[in-house]
Formats: C-alpha cells, sequence, structure tokens
C-alpha cells in the first residue's frame, strides 16, 4: 500500500550502475494493484530499463491520465517529476511541459480506455505533431477501476467478466500510430521481459514521438463465470451486511519466446492470446510494409510483437516549429525582450 513507506536502507552490496545509483533509486511506492497485474510487470520494466541507461531520476517527467495505468507512475522513478492528469489529457500536458522545457525526458503513461477513448484525440494529435516523448499505453481491453466494461481496443466478440459479448469493432492504437506518423512504434506484452526491457530503453532514446503498446492481462476482469473466487461468486455468498470484493492473489503470467515464433498464451480465465514476435531479419525501417504485416497476422487473430518501424533520421515538435533551445524558465529579460531593432525587424518579415 502507498501508506507503507519502502525501507531507506540499501543493502551496500547492492548493484550499481555508471551512476552510482541502485535498482532501488529507481521505484517508487509500493503498488496497489491486484496481486498478479501485468501493469505491475510493465513498471517493473521501466525500473529496469532507466536502471540500465542509467538516467538520473530528476531529468525524468512522468505524466499520466486516469486509470489503472495511469495509477502506475507513483510506483517507479519516486524522484522523479509526476503529474497526473485528467481523464485522455496526458498528451496535451505533456507537449505543453515538452514545450517549456525540452531537457527532460518525457514518460507518458496511459492506458487503452485513457487513450482509445475519450482522449483519442489527444493521442492522434501528440503522435503526428511528433513530441519527443516515449508514450506507454498499459493494454488490457477493459476500465479496471469502474468495473470491467470493454475498452475500445477489447477484441469484437469478446466476453466481459458477466458474459455480455462485445459488438463494437476494436480500435488497434498500433496501426494508428503508424498512420498518425510515429516514428518509433512497437508492441509487447508485459510477461515478455526480455522484449520489454530493450524496447523500452530504446524508445527513450529515440527522439521524436516514441509509441509503445504492451498488451497486459487484468486478473480482476478475465476472471470467469463459475469461479469461487469471483467478484460475482463472493457478492452472491456474501451473507454480511456490507457488499466485498475478493480479488485472489495470482501469478504474474510471463513468457519468453523466441523471434519469428507464435506463442499461445492463456490467461487467469482460460482464455488465450496468440502472440508473434518478429523475426529477426524484419525490415523496421518501411512504414507501409509494417502495417500490412499488422494487418495480415491481425486478420489470422495474432497480436504481432517487437519494434515494428523506427525512422532513420526522425524530427520533433521542436524541430518543427524553430523553437529556442534553452527551457522557458531560463530565459531572461534580454531573450524575452530583445527591443523595438528586433521587434521592427520580425513586423517587417511579415509584411
Amino acid at each position: 500500500m502507498t501508506y507503507l513507506a519502502k525501507p531507506k536502507f540499501h543493502h551496500p552490496g547492492l548493484p550499481k550502475n555508471e551512476l552510482g545509483y541502485t535498482h532501488r533509486d529507481y521505484e517508487g511506492t509500493i503498488s496497489t494493484l491486484c496481486a498478479g497485474c501485468g501493469h505491475d510487470s510493465i513498471t517493473a520494466a521501466i525500473i529496469q530499463a532507466c536502471f540500465e541507461l542509467a538516467i538520473e531520476p530528476h531529468r525524468v517527467a512522468k505524466i499520466s491520465g486516469i486509470g489503472c495505468s495511469s495509477k502506475t507512475p507513483t510506483y517507479f522513478l519516486g524522484n522523479s517529476h509526476g503529474f497526473n492528469s485528467v481523464h485522455g489529457r496526458m498528451p496535451s500536458v505533456l507537449t505543453g511541459a515538452n514545450l517549456a522545457n525540452r531537457d527532460l525526458i518525457y514518460l507518458g503513461v496511459s492506458g487503452d480506455g485513457d487513450s482509445a477513448s475519450i482522449g483519442l484525440g489527444q493521442f492522434a494529435h501528440c503522435l503526428r505533431r511528433g513530441v519527443n516523448m516515449t508514450y506507454i499505453v498499459e493494454n488490457n481491453g477493459v476500465y479496471g477501476l469502474t468495473k470491467g466494461q470493454f475498452s475500445a481496443t477489447a477484441d469484437r466478440g469478446s466476453k466481459s467478466k458477466r458474459g455480455v459479448i462485445n459488438t463494437d469493432n476494436s480500435i488497434d492504437m498500433v496501426a494508428m500510430a503508424l498512420q498518425l506518423g510515429a516514428t518509433f512504434v512497437a508492441r509487447s506484452f508485459s510477461g515478455d521481459k526480455e522484449q520489454l526491457v530493450p524496447i523500452i530503453k530504446a524508445a527513450i532514446a529515440h527522439k521524436g514521438a516514441a509509441f509503445l503498446d504492451v498488451i497486459s492481462p487484468c486478473v480482476a476482469f478475465n476472471n470467469h463465470a463459475g469461479s469461487t473466487r469471483s467478484f460475482d461468486f463472493v457478492r452472491e455468498h456474501n451473507e454480511a451486511v456490507n457488499r466485498l470484493d475478493f480479488i485472489s492473489t495470482r501469478m504474474p503470467i510471463e513468457l519468453k519466446q523466441e523471434p519469428g515464433t507464435v506463442e499461445i498464451v492463456e490467461q487467469h480465465d482460460g482464455s488465450t492470446v496468440a502472440l508473434r514476435k518478429l523475426s529477426a531479419d524484419y525490415e523496421i525501417h518501411d512504414r507501409s510494409a509494417a502495417l500490412g504485416f499488422l494487418q495480415h497476422h491481425s486478420a489470422k487473430g495474432q497480436i504481432v510483437t517487437g519494434l515494428l518501424f523506427v525512422e532513420k533520421e526522425a524530427e520533433d515538435l521542436h524541430a518543427h516549429l524553430h523553437t529556442v533551445d534553452k527551457p522557458l524558465n531560463a530565459l531572461g529579460t534580454a531573450d524575452l525582450c530583445p527591443g523595438q531593432a528586433a521587434l521592427d525587424q520580425f513586423n517587417a518579415s511579415m509584411r
């Protein structure tokens, strides 16, 4: 629980990176998510990536919206800058912060509900403008905070915990990112740490709009009907004066997969998802080929994971707008008020 402080004592034998930081220096508070939640595995991967990159925590700005996924920045990089915005508005807040101070490393953490529904427009404009950031969507296909309704990424024909069939077509955020012009596009699985950590490291190092969709199973709402540990079962058999929810302790789903193979991963409710890892000879610099590859395997019911596309010479929003190099809070009076001669020159250029 977040009110339980982690011990400040660090074992003197903990490994350190080149800056002298230990793994513990990149952690945050104790997670309040359900035991076994895939989001916690993503948090662990972000911590590992930042540790291996030897990033100074105070150089990172982590920004999120609303949802289970948007709670997770509390659980990593406790010594970094952070801002929890309103539902679906993380991209615009991050864009403003980035324009004000380009010197920070920006991590935008969102969910499929936060980005693919109410925040879909913000998601689209942030990517097409080329904001220099790592945009991570922790994708579980449900609204976890509001008890498991389908999100916009849920597959058509899928069944909810309560037995409702999804009749809407799903939104593929990776396909959208490719079409919108993101210069780094990838997808991974929360349980595949060997793949996820290097992708996060590459996304952070990339200058431009880096988008990463991470499939992250929900232990609470991919629960199956008839389970003696489901929410419904406990409510039906609860003869108390209040209404209680129970989530059983479950282990995170982990996966080790060879490049070019398809793995069938069983989730907590017994349903399966087919993950196809890109082969080693996949061409990552062809945007149209990446989109075609994605749609080809999607038609076969396979979710493609790996680095799908990266632009060789990417530019970011600052390059497009020709902004100044200094952060706005570092600009002095002479920079902000250059004088009448500069104003006259500017006005003349506009005629």
